[in-house]
C-alpha cells in the first residue's frame, strides 16, 4: 500500500522527476540467507527455496504462475491496444492537418536519412591548409548539421576544446526543448548514459557527445552498453594522443584506443586528414545499429593527395603505392599518417618499394573480404611498420613477427605537444630507421 501511494504521489508531480526510495532486505523470506551477501550472486538451492516458500506461505509449484496474476497482467493487452488505437488516430489527424511535418516525423521514426544530408561536406587537397581533425570535425558538423535536423548533442563542458557546437544552434533546456545543443556538465558517464537513452527511445534522433579521448575511461561502461545494445551513438573524442602536450600523462590517452578497439560492435575511427574526417562522419551517421568513436587530434596535419572520404568505409586502404610489389608497408593512422608518407618518400629515394596504408578503422577493415584485405596487406610482404602515437597493443596482428611498431608503451610526459612527439620517436627519421632496422 505504501508503494502504491508513493507511485500515485510521484505521478501527480508533472514538472520534475521523482525519486522513490524503497528500503528492502536482500533475499527477503529466506530463513538462512536473507540480508546476507550469500543470496546476491547464487541460487538459494532446493532446500533453502523450499524453506522460503513455507516462510512466505507460497503454495504454488515451481514456475507456476497463479491465474489471478495472469488475469491481472493480461489487462495490459487491451490497454495497449486502446493506446495504440488512440495514437494511430492522433497521427492520422496530424497527417491531414500538417502533411509536411508528419512526413518528416515519420521519416525520422523509420530511421531514414534525408536525401543529400552529406552533400555539403567539403573535400581537401594538399593545397588546403592543414588542420587538426577536431577542427575538421567542427567544419563537418557545421556543414551537414543544418541538413540533419535529427542530430542532437553536445559536450561534457569542453565545447570549445572538442568543437562540438553547431553555429546558430541554441541550448536545450527547460522552456527551450526545441533546441538541440546539450550541455552535459563535467560528467562523462552521465553524458554517455543520456546519449544511450536518446538512442534507446528510437525516435530517429542521432545523439553525439564530446570530451577528451582519455576521459572515455570515465564512461567506458556506458560506451560498452552502446555497443552491446546496438545504439548508434557518436562519440567525438578529441586530444587523442601525447600530442595534446602540457596536460601531461593524466590527459594523454596512450592505452585508450586499444581499450576501445577491444569492445565488440564499436567502430573506432582515427582519421588522418580532412577527407578521412568527412568520411568518418559519413560512416558514423549511417551506422544506426552500432556506436562510433571519432578519435580526433589537437594538432594540425597535412591533407593527403590521395585520401578520399569514401575510403574510410573500407577501414584501411592503399594511400600510396610503390612500383611493383612492395617490399615494405608503412601503416599509419591519424596525425602519424603524414609521418608514413614522408618516411616513404625518403625510403623510395633510397631504392625501396614502399606502400603506405592508411588504417583509420581496424574494425571496418576486418569486415572486408579476404581478397580485399590481401590486396592491401599482402601476406608476401612481411616487413611492416605501424605508426600510431598510442599503445602497440593489438597492432601485432598486422606487423607479425617480422614487423615493428612506432608506438608508445609507457605513460607520456608534460611538455609541448611537438616536443612530446619528437622525444617519443614520432619523427620521420625514427620511422625510417625503424623500417631499415627490419633488415
Amino acid at each position: 500500500d505504501a508503494i502504491v501511494r508513493a507511485l500515485e504521489a510521484a505521478k501527480a508531480v508533472t514538472d520534475k522527476p521523482s525519486l522513490i526510495k524503497v528500503t528492502t532486505t536482500i533475499g527477503y523470506g529466506s530463513p538462512n540467507k536473507a540480508n546476507t551477501a550469500g543470496v546476491h550472486g547464487a541460487a538459494l538451492g532446493a532446500d533453502e527455496a523450499e524453506l522460503t516458500r513455507k516462510a512466505l506461505e507460497w503454495t504454488y509449484g515451481d514456475f507456476e504462475v497463479p491465474q489471478e496474476a495472469y488475469d491481472h497482467w493480461r489487462q495490459a493487452i487491451q490497454r495497449g491496444a486502446n493506446a495504440e488505437g488512440d495514437w494511430n488516430a492522433t497521427l492520422s489527424a496530424y497527417r491531414q492537418a500538417y502533411p509536411a511535418e508528419a512526413a518528416e516525423f515519420e521519416r525520422r521514426l523509420r530511421g531514414e536519412l534525408p536525401e543529400g544530408w552529406d552533400s555539403s561536406l567539403p573535400t581537401f587537397t594538399p593545397a588546403d591548409k592543414g588542420l587538426a581533425t577536431r577542427q575538421h570535425s567542427y567544419n563537418a558538423l557545421n556543414a551537414f548539421g543544418p541538413n540533419l535536423p535529427e542530430l542532437i548533442g553536445g559536450s561534457a563542458d569542453l565545447t570549445h576544446s572538442n568543437l562540438t557546437d553547431i553555429k546558430g544552434e541554441a541550448s536545450f533546456q527547460k522552456g527551450a526543448e526545441g533546441n538541440r545543443y546539450l550541455h552535459f556538465g563535467v560528467r562523462e558517464h552521465a553524458m554517455a548514459a543520456i546519449l544511450n537513452g536518446i538512442a534507446y527511445h528510437n525516435s530517429g534522433l542521432i545523439p553525439y557527445g564530446g570530451t577528451f579521448l582519455v576521459f572515455a575511461g570515465y564512461m567506458i561502461g556506458a560506451m560498452r552498453l552502446s555497443a552491446l545494445s546496438e545504439l548508434g551513438v557518436i562519440y567525438v573524442l578529441t586530444h587523442d594522443s601525447i600530442g595534446l602536450g602540457e596536460d601531461g600523462p593524466t590527459h594523454q590517452p596512450v592505452e585508450t584506443l586499444a581499450n576501445l578497439r577491444a569492445i565488440p560492435n564499436l567502430l573506432v575511427i582515427r582519421p588522418g586528414d580532412g577527407n578521412e574526417t568527412m568520411g568518418a562522419y559519413q560512416v558514423a551517421v549511417a551506422n544506426r545499429k552500432r556506436p562510433t568513436v571519432l578519435a580526433l587530434s589537437r594538432q594540425a596535419m597535412a591533407n593527403q593527395a590521395t585520401s578520399t572520404p569514401g575510403a574510410v568505409a573500407k577501414g584501411g586502404y592503399i594511400l600510396e603505392d610503390s612500383n611493383g610489389s612492395p617490399d615494405l608497408i608503412l601503416i599509419g593512422t591519424g596525425t602519424e599518417l603524414d609521418l608514413c608518407v614522408k618516411a616513404a618518400a625518403q625510403l623510395r629515394g633510397e631504392g625501396h618499394n614502399v606502400r603506405v596504408v592508411s588504417m583509420p578503422c581496424v574494425e571496418l577493415f576486418e569486415e572486408q573480404d579476404a581478397s580485399y584485405r590481401e590486396s592491401v596487406l599482402p601476406a608476401a610482404c612481411r616487413k611492416r611498420v605501424v605508426v600510431e602515437a598510442s599503445s602497440s597493443f593489438g597492432w601485432h596482428k598486422y606487423t607479425g613477427f617480422d614487423g615493428a611498431a612506432v608506438s608508445i608503451d609507457r605513460f607520456g610526459a608534460s611538455a609541448p605537444g611537438p616536443l612530446c612527439l619528437e622525444k617519443f620517436g614520432f619523427t620521420v627519421e625514427n620511422v625510417v630507421a625503424t623500417a631499415k632496422g627490419l633488415g
